[in-house]
Order: C-alpha cells, then structure tokens, then sequence
C-alpha cells in the first residue's frame, strides 16, 4: 500500500459488490456487513457516498453481527452512538494512510478470506466534528517524604491507603490524616529487605491479616509478606536466583511472583508449589485478572495468556521489553514497553489501541474505571491517556518508576528524587498556592537547565549549514540544530554527504539520579543502532570514564570489530558533550594503562613522567572475551548429541535429559552477571563439563570449551575447576592436550584460546597460568598457520593478559617468552590491525615495565617500532611511536 494514498471511509447500504465499486478497493476483498450496512475501505479515487436512507444502532450490532467470512469479535468496541455518526453532514473523511499508520487505534481481525479492515480512525473519522469537554486538569495534591531513595513502586490498598517500595530497601505504608482528608501521614515503615524494593501487592483483610497485609519482592530475590497491624514479616519466601520484578494475588490467597531468572512462582503457604519458566528470558511482571486470566510480559517484546503453566497466546507487537501489565476494565489488558509506547490488548490477543507520546523508556501503567489511564517514563512525565490520546502530562524533577490511580481517581507517583506525590482534579484537595509555587518553580528551574540534547546545549549546537562543510572520516557523526531540536548525521564518505540518523533525544542521564542499565545508573545510555536489521544495542557510559576503554569493551561484548574502536570513542565524545575531553593525568586506562587519547588533544607540557608520555602503554588489567551466544552453543551441543546417540559405539557417551537439564540450569546462573556475587554453582555442574570435555570425540568439543569460557567468568565456576585441578584432575591439560593434537580442529583452538584468557579473571587460576605458560605458547605457535583471524585476535589477546601477569610476578623467562611470540606478530604483515596492535603493546608494556627491555633490542625492536610508526592505522603507529622511544 502506498504511505501516500489518500483513504475514505463510508458508510452505505449494503449490497454486493459489482465489478465496477470493487475495482477501486484497495485490498479488493468482499466488505464486511453489519445490519444491512456495509464498511468499504477504498482509494481516493473510489466512488462518493450517497446519503443513507437508514442506520445501524449501536457499535455492538456493528462488531457483533453474524458474518460467515468474519471471525467473530467476543467483545464489542464501545464508542459514540452510529446514529449520529451516520446522520452527519459529512459522509466520510478523507484520512491519511500516514496518520493510520501513526495513530494505530481499533483494529478489527478478519479471516483470511478477507482482507484486514483496519478501522484505526473510525471514530475520528466518522464522527460529527464536536469537541469533547474538557477534561479537568490534574494538579499537585500532596507530596510525601519520608523514603531515602528512589521510590520504585506503589500499591493501592483499597480504601486503607497505600504502599510504596524504595531503593532504600524499605516498604513504606501511607494513610489519610485522620482530620485532613486530603493528605496523608506515614503510617508504618517495613524493614526487612537487604536491597532495593520493587514489586508490591495488597492482602485483603481477613482473619489471619484484620488490618491487611502487603506482599514485596526485591533485588535480594527474596518475597516477604508482611502484616500491617504488626509491622512484622511473617513469611520470607525463597526460590528465585535473581530479582524478583512482579507479584499478583490469586483468589484461593496463592502468592505468584515472576522474577529475571525467566521463572514464575507460586507460593502457598510460604512454600513454592509450581515453578515453570515464563520466558526464555528476564520476565518483567505478572498481572492476575479477577476473571481468572494471568498474564506476563517480558524482555523478549511478549506478553503471554497462561492457564496454569500453559501457555494458551503470545502476543506479539511491542519492539522492546515489556515492563508492565495492567487492566483495561471492560476492555482487556494494558502493556508498558521500553519501545516508549502503552498498548490495550483484547483479551483474545488483537491489539487495539496503541499510544504514542513517551520520549523514553515506560516503565508503568495503570488504568482507572473512568477509563482513564496513566503512563510512567523514564522522561521524567506521567501522562494521562483519554480514548487513546494524551490530555495531560504531568513533569517531575525525575524519572517515574511507578503510577497509580486510587479509588477517586486521584494519581500516586513514584519518583527516583525519593519522593511520593499525589495529583488530583478535585480543587477541594489541591495543595496550597505556596507548595505548587515551589515545585513549580523547581520545574521551570529544571527545565531551564536542561535545554540541552544529549547532553549538550541546545544554543551550542551548530545549524544544517554545518552539513555543507565535509566530514574528517568515514563514520563520523556531527548534531545539528534544527529547530528545537538536535539531530544527528553521519558522515558517508563513498557518497560524500552526510546521513541523517535521526533525533537525539534526552534520557534520564542528565538528571541526578542518572540512567538504569543492568542494575547500574551512568550518566548516559546511549541507543546505537548498528544496521542490518539488528536490534538496537545500549552503549552505557559515565562522564567520569575513559572513552576508549568503554568503547573497547562495548565492542568485544557486542562482538564487533574493534575496528570501529576509534568511530565508537568519537560517538560517545560527540554524544556526551566532551568535545574539549581532557584525561585526568592520574587516570588508567584498564585497557591500555596510560591515559586515554584523543586525537588532535595536545599533549599536557608538566613533566616527563611516562603515563603522559605514551599513549598505550603500559598494559594493566585483564582482556576477557564475555560474551556468548548459549543458545547457539546448546544447540551446537543437542545437534553432536544425536550424533553420538544414533551411533551404536557412541551411544553411551550422550547425555541424558537430566544432563540437558542440568546445562540450562547453568545457563541461567550465567546470563544473569548482575547477580554473581550471590548466585551460585555447583560441583555436579563442573562433573558434567568434565564428562563431555574428557569423553567426547575431539571435533565435537568446541561448544563445551566455549561453555567452559563462561562457566570460569563466575567466581563459583573458577573456584570449582580450581579445586577439581587441585584433586587430581587437570581437565584444563587434558582439553588444551585434545585440541591442539594433529589434525587441529581450528573452531576447538579458537575457543580454547578464548577460554584460556578467560581464566585471567579470577586470580584464584593465576598460579596455574603461570606453570602453564610456556606448555600453552609453545603448543599453540606450533598450529597457527591454521588461525582464522579471530584466532589470531584470541591469541594475541593472551598474550597480552600474560604480559600483565608476568610482570607482576616479575617472571623473567615467561616474559622473554611473550616478547618473542609477539615480536614474531608485530613483524607479520598479514597480520590484521587489532591482533597487530595488541601485540605491540604487550611488547611495549614488557618494555617499559617488564624486565627484557635489552632482550627487545637485541631481537631489533627497533625496526618493529619503525615499521609499525609508519602505519595506515593511527593506533599502531602511536604505539610504535611509544616503543621507539623505549628504544632511545
């Protein structure tokens, strides 16, 4: 369908088509019928409207109508009188596919016979041009203190009052003052959690609870439930390996939470009686219908119907993680996403409303019986939603992590500046002129500040007339003003113009309280979009942090090319308003050890020290290869699996449904990083990777030794293949021995090498890299001739990590050994850059730190140093530059 085409709506009576009225209709399928009239959906060219000679009454008969071609629509769309609609003076509109395609409102599903009617502006469209009332505006009530950070989530307790959970690892219960009814006093402050508090969720009274009870879950993976009459908690509720993100409330009193370990759990009587997995990833929240559906949304962009542990739809359309579920009453369910959107679903899984508004990331949603609805973001706003548009939009002085309506329909929020504020539309319970002042007034002062885009002053930017000038390189991006607003370009030089890449937009990150990822706040988290329709990746990033290290170790996580290193460095300077970016002289790049450089910074004149003298060297800290793709390696690992069980002689070297079992239970414990320092392991974890590493055939073991290269990231995963070293059973020799025997299986080498360097995160597996050091150079120098370039980049990764270690231990004869085996890269001019530059700089390093600066000179490094200082590649010549001065 063409973006530009004009559509109508009409009415008319219905008929069947002739050739003639259908020929026009843009998706050329039978209409569909309601009571004797007939919806058509047709070009800008299709036949006018004539007057109608009677009406259909109402919606429902439209929706509801028997129809053999029709899937039938359970619940009817509610919405004006189709008597006054019809009678209109005005037969249709002529709407604009754009705007459709934008406003995305009610759309009805059809079989597939016929076409899909989308009826997205049926109402505005239709309808007599008649303003609404207007709405009374929502104005500041009351605002709480009381909670000492963030506050993360609110719980209306009926008529009671209601409760909020804080960062400050407290849950903190609110009721109306006893003489002012419009404000509300601290009733009861919960202390029980260990970290921040999240979900909540509200016990009726009863006889075990006669002033009601609040269930919380945390960032400690814990569920408590508490009695309000008390204060206390009466059951604490373990089972979850990581945070716990919702909680619901069945009707038979069961206890549902779902939590980032992609589980849910139903508790009964303080005991877990069903555990299943919601998600293959993080589930972000659970929502229990009174009519008995349960719902969850997740990461994976989802939300999913659930009877028991089955899951009965999927619902598909958001582009991001779903954050929060509520209920449309009457309606269906509404959904939050980190899209930047809010959705109403039909209960049946037809989307039927989308909502478009948000600048950031949404984090909550709530609906009121009036059928209005409510939106947290990330922009620091909470938005109020009439029939899918935005009436109101209230600003707080930071980001909202949770909404509510209570019962009068007054608005509770929850702000990561600690403090709890009540909105209303009743005057009567407004706050005083002096209070609105002042927080008007931190508003207007907030607002005034933050006239910047990307952190960067609006005023500072230049105009478009700063495209007609070229850019330096290939990639480079460039924001202009235009308008109010910043956006950026990014310089093409095949075509020798600028691309535009859209509209930066602020976050959070300027605020105090900074940006949330993977449990972190930084001053920026930027979206990088890297093409070739992959998903957007978040780059985080804090002013206070060196640029290249971040843009180092982005890359290796995201697995791209470390080429792009130095295009990733000028985005993040661009971005975070660090043009004039001057390092810190006491600062040490974890990648390079010396100070982060900036091309065309001027070198600081104060002394001769060497940290402000070479750019590159010397190398501290450990290089790690930390990412993974599991579920390709679990599949590469089921596929070898039915090899070995359709061969008679093999068979009993598979694995059984246990073992499987037991290889996604590890998986788990793995993908969650945030919470290694409580997760853990165990030894019939490592038993089944010494079963598959020992026993296997040779060219089936390199999904497991990539196993193995993220088991040994988590602190329980070094510790156990220590001490199965330590008992005898060396399955790191015995693996090394296995994949570099003849013939070499190359994807067995590429993952042992990146294995290998993995252990140089836990010191614990120090002692036996240094025993091993010569046995693994040795051995691998002797195979790679057959290195694939990732190879070479592991291996020269190594031996950079041994150059550090070396160093340290101040192991002479490891450390001529690694100068050798680097010298012998850095001469290679086939090598690729990355491996070539992390070779020089591990000479470098040995040079400058290490004790073979004299051996470097007799195996003429000065000639390396010359050759690399007259590189194409800026970084290799600098740190060429940085070793011929070594040589002086």
């Amino acid at each position: 369908m063409n973006d530009r085409m004009a559509m109508h709506w009409h009415v008319t009576k219905a008929r069947r088509c002739s050739s003639e009225a259908r020929s026009p209709c843009v998706f050329g399928e039978a209409p569909v019928t309601a009571s004797g009239y007939t919806v058509y959906y047709t070009s800008a060219e299709g036949p006018s409207c004539k007057s109608l000679a009677t009406t259909v009454t109402s919606w429902s008969e439209l929706v509801e109508v028997p129809n053999s071609d029709a899937e039938p629509i359970k619940e009817p769309i509610h919405g004006p009188s189709l008597p006054s609609i019809i009678k209109s003076t005005t037969p249709y509109d002529t709407i604009r596919h754009d705007t459709i395609q934008r406003r995305r409102n009610f759309a009805w599903q059809l079989a597939s016979s016929q076409s899909r009617l989308a009826v997205s502006l049926l109402r505005q469209s239709l309808r007599p041009r008649r303003r609404p009332p207007p709405m009374a505006a929502y104005q500041l009530s009351a605002q709480l203190h009381g909670h000492e950070d963030d506050v993360r989530g609110v719980c209306i307790c009926g008529d009671v009052g209601f409760a909020t959970s804080s960062r400050d690892k407290t849950v903190r219960f609110w009721t109306q003052h006893p003489e002012k009814k419009q404000e509300y006093v601290l009733s009861k402050t919960l202390v029980g959690h260990s970290s921040f508090v999240g979900p909540l969720v509200w016990v009726p009274p009863s006889d075990r609870f006669p002033e009601g009870g609040i269930v919380s879950g945390g960032m400690d993976t814990l569920v408590l439930l508490w009695d309000l009459r008390t204060g206390e908690v009466v059951q604490t509720m373990k089972g979850h390996s990581s945070q716990v993100t919702g909680l619901a409330l069945d009707d038979n009193g069961d206890i549902i939470s779902s939590s980032m370990d992609c589980t849910l759990r139903r508790w009964r009587d303080g005991n877990a009686v069903e555990v299943w997995e919601a998600h293959k990833v993080a589930v972000q929240t659970v929502l229990k219908l009174p009519s008995g559906e349960l719902f969850t949304g997740s990461s994976d962009s989802t939300v999913k119907l659930w009877k028991g542990r089955t899951c009965l739809h999927t619902f598909s359309g958001h582009a991001d993680t779903v954050r929060c579920l509520a209920q449309m009453p009457g309606m269906g369910i509404l959904s939050a996403s980190h899209d930047g959107t809010v959705k109403l679903w039909a209960l049946t899984g037809q989307p039927l409303l989308e909502m478009f508004g948000h600048t950031s990331l949404v984090y909550s949603v709530d609906a009121h019986s009036s059928g209005l609805i409510a939106s947290g973001s990330e922009d620091r706003s909470v938005k109020i939603w009439k029939d899918g548009i935005c009436v109101q939009s209230m600003e707080h002085p930071g980001c909202i992590w949770d909404a509510k309506f209570l019962d009068n329909g007054d608005v509770v929020t929850a702000c990561s500046d600690g403090i709890v504020r009540i909105w209303t539309t009743d005057n009567n319970r407004f706050c005083s002129d002096e209070e609105l002042a002042a927080y008007t007034d931190i508003i207007s002062q907030y607002t005034l500040s933050r006239k910047t885009v990307g952190g960067l002053k609006l005023t500072d930017l230049p105009g478009v007339e700063a495209l007609q000038v070229p850019g330096n390189s290939d990639g480079q991006t460039l924001i202009v003003r235009e308008g109010d607003n910043g956006v950026a370009y990014s310089w093409n030089s095949k075509e020798l113009n600028w691309d535009k890449i859209g509209e930066v937009v602020d976050g959070p990150g300027d605020a105090a309280p900074g940006q949330v990822h993977d449990g972190a706040h930084y001053d920026f988290v930027f979206n990088v979009d890297i093409g070739d329709g992959e998903p957007v990746r978040k780059l985080p990033y804090n002013r206070s942090d060196d640029p290249y290290a971040v843009a180092e170790k982005w890359l290796l996580k995201e697995n791209l090319p470390l080429t792009y290193r130095q295009q990733v460095v000028e985005f993040i300077l661009q971005n975070s308003g660090q043009n004039n970016f001057v390092p810190d002289p006491s600062f040490r790049d974890p990648y390079t050890g010396g100070n982060a450089y900036v091309p065309g910074q001027p070198s600081s004149s104060n002394g001769s020290v060497p940290k402000q003298t070479f750019k590159h060297i010397p190398k501290t800290g450990m290089l790690l290869f930390e990412t993974a793709q599991f579920e390709g390696i679990l599949k590469k690992i089921t596929e070898f699996n039915a090899t070995l069980v359709s061969d008679s002689e093999q068979k009993h070297l598979s694995l059984s449904d246990a073992d499987f079992s037991r290889l996604a239970a590890i998986v788990k414990v793995l993908k969650n990083t945030s919470f290694y320092h409580t997760s853990k392991l165990a030894d019939a974890d490592m038993a089944l990777m010494m079963k598959i590493l020992k026993s296997w055939p040779s060219h089936m073991m390199f999904p497991v030794i990539d196993f193995l290269r993220m088991f040994v990231l988590h602190p329980d995963g070094a510790t156990l293949l220590l001490k199965t070293i330590e008992s005898g059973n060396d399955v790191l020799v015995d693996t090394f021995s296995k994949a570099v025997a003849q013939p070499v299986h190359p994807p067995n080498v590429l993952t042992l090498l990146r294995a290998i360097t993995n252990l140089f995160d836990n010191s614990c597996l120090h002692q036996w890299l240094r025993n091993h050091c010569a046995e693994i150079i040795d051995s691998v120098s002797s195979c790679k001739q057959s290195f694939s370039k990732s190879a070479h980049l592991a291996y020269t990764t190594l031996l950079l990590n041994y150059s550090v270690l070396s160093i340290e231990s101040k192991d002479e004869q490891s450390q001529a050994q690694i100068l050798s085996a680097a010298l012998e890269i850095a001469e290679d001019d086939a090598q690729d850059a990355d491996s070539k530059y992390r070779a020089l700089v591990a000479i470098g390093s040995l040079m400058l730190n290490g004790l073979v600066k004299s051996i470097a000179l007799d195996l003429d490094v000065k000639s390396v140093a010359s050759s690399a200082k007259d590189s194409m590649d800026s970084k290799i010549a600098e740190v060429g530059a940085d070793i011929e001065l070594l040589t002086k």
